[in-house]
């Protein structure tokens, strides 16, 4: 910023009120707030208000964001100018000036990090199964923004001090090799979940069994690891690096979240099965946890050992209801087979003494 161009511009007017400097500070003071003001009542006052006619509230929200920083712009480089005019020290002007940048690296680097944020939203909200930026790689696109815009950032501000970057990049180079190999680990989480947020096995909210049995809903997808939360109320935490390389099944993927759930049951030989298919068809229809589309239906799957094994076929809203469901229907399935007669059969051992050992 070229101070000293602006008070050449604002000579005119400074000059009015004499050549005393605190006063001319002053002045250029109380101007620097009237623009700003007069900045921010155009900003709410005409273009707020032109942005609302549009269908989008996309630049609604934009313009919202743009008035703080703009006004803060004009009332520290107004404020930079006055303590100028005041001719202190080279070294006093020199701090003003790193301060006054820093300030407004910081305000900018705000309103660009909360702008591209906005972006991301709109863009993950209209997004189809195969955008690149969807509510599953949202936080991916979160963090490496707030990265980068943070390291820019730090970058200007330095530069605003007169620290000459150099050094300090090449320090942080042989830094980040050492770095790496102390914490390979912790980095293989970090790409792994760089990896898991960008193809979306899962979503939050999902039921997922891992290839070690481990099985609940996701409540956090993290850089660095993923958490479950079992039935049993447990929270388990798992390295990125571990599901990234295990096989996982999702129980709330597929074209809909609903899952599928079996009862098994089987009867003794010589039961009319038409009578079992009916029943079972009976309880599952009248059974309020199960989902009517698509229908429950029943199959005869095999003639076992000592039974006619039957499944009973349904699907229930979402995973978790699975035991809830399951209770229910083996309940029913239970009562009505004993009032229609119909014999669960069940393993039986027949104990034969072939004689009597002697008595001693």
């Amino acid at each position: 910023m070229d101070i000293h161009s602006l008070l050449e511009q604002l000579e005119p007017v400074i000059g009015f009120f004499g050549d005393h400097p605190y006063v001319q500070a002053l002045i250029v003071l109380v101007i620097s707030l009237a623009v700003a003001n007069l900045v921010a009542a155009l900003i709410s006052k005409v273009f707020l208000r032109l942005a609302k006619r549009t269908s989008s509230s996309l630049d609604n929200r934009l313009i919202q964001l743009l008035h703080q920083p703009l006004f803060w712009t004009v009332v520290v480089v107004g404020t930079l100018a006055a303590v100028y005019l005041l001719e202190l020290s080279p070294a006093i002007d020199d701090v003003a000036k790193a301060v006054a940048g820093t300030i407004l690296v910081v305000l900018w680097s705000l309103f660009i990090l909360r702008t591209l944020r906005l972006i991301l939203r709109r863009l993950s909200a209209r997004a189809g199964g195969h955008s690149l930026v969807r509510n599953q790689t949202l936080p991916l696109f979160d963090n490496l923004l707030f990265i980068i815009v943070l390291v820019m950032a730090v970058y200007f501000i330095f530069g605003s001090w007169g620290v000459d970057m150099t050094a300090w990049l090449a320090s942080a180079g042989i830094a980040g090799i050492a770095i790496g190999f102390a914490a390979k680990d912790t980095l293989s989480n970090l790409f792994a979940g760089v990896f898991i947020m960008a193809d979306a096995p899962y979503k939050i909210g999902d039921y997922i069994v891992l290839e070690s049995g481990q099985r609940g809903m996701v409540t956090h997808i993290g850089i660095r690891s993923t958490r479950l939360l079992t039935r049993g109320d447990v929270e388990i935490t798992i390295p990125n690096a571990i599901i990234g390389n295990t096989s996982i099944v999702n129980e709330s993927g597929g074209p809909y979240e609903k899952f599928r759930i079996v009862v098994r049951v089987g009867v003794a030989y010589g039961t009319d099965v038409d009578l079992v298919r009916r029943i079972l068809s009976e309880i599952a229809e009248s059974d309020d946890g199960l989902c009517k589309d698509p229908e429950p239906r029943v199959r005869f799957r095999s003639f076992g050992e000592s039974s006619l094994d039957f499944e009973l076929l349904g699907w229930v809203e979402k995973p978790e209801l699975r035991g809830r469901i399951i209770d229910s229907l083996n309940t029913t399935v239970y009562k009505r087979f004993n009032e229609e007669g119909i014999e669960i059969p069940f393993a039986k051992r027949d104990l034969y003494i072939k004689e009597m050992p002697d008595r001693l």
